[in-house]
């Protein structure tokens, strides 16, 4: 599997992007996907997830309310609308395939990554 992220730049604080994940190699459509982030000095961490078909999103309370899971199977991309955003978003956005069944909230569950997208936000 193939992920390609794009979107990522530099917004302003309250701003908005929508980041998106291209994939390849698998059947997109058969898996769970996911976004994590990382900014400087943390841990990789849990931004939002969804389920093969769309039916069932999952979000980190921190984004909750502000950002949006999606995905179009017909075109093999998932996608992350980021609204109100402040600098405590500023990181690197990863998207990842999760195989097979377990916590959509761990990034060990998930099996294949793409290279990130870089966010940045300014006060």
């Amino acid at each position: 599997v193939q992920l390609v992220e794009s979107g990522g730049g530099l917004v302003q604080a309250g701003g908005s992007l929508r980041l998106s994940c291209a994939a390849s190699g698998r059947t997109f459509s058969n898996y769970a996907m996911g976004w994590f982030r990382q900014a400087p000095g943390k841990e990789r961490e849990f931004v939002a997830g969804i389920t093969w078909n769309g039916g069932s999103t999952y979000y980190a309370d921190s984004v909750k309310g502000r950002f949006t899971v999606s995905r179009d199977n017909a075109k093999n991309t998932l996608y992350l609308q980021m609204n109100s955003l402040n600098p405590e978003d500023t990181a690197v956005y990863y998207c990842a395939v999760k195989l097979y069944s377990g916590s959509y909230y761990t990034a060990r569950q998930y099996d294949y990554w793409g290279q990130g997208t870089q966010v940045t936000v300014s006060s």
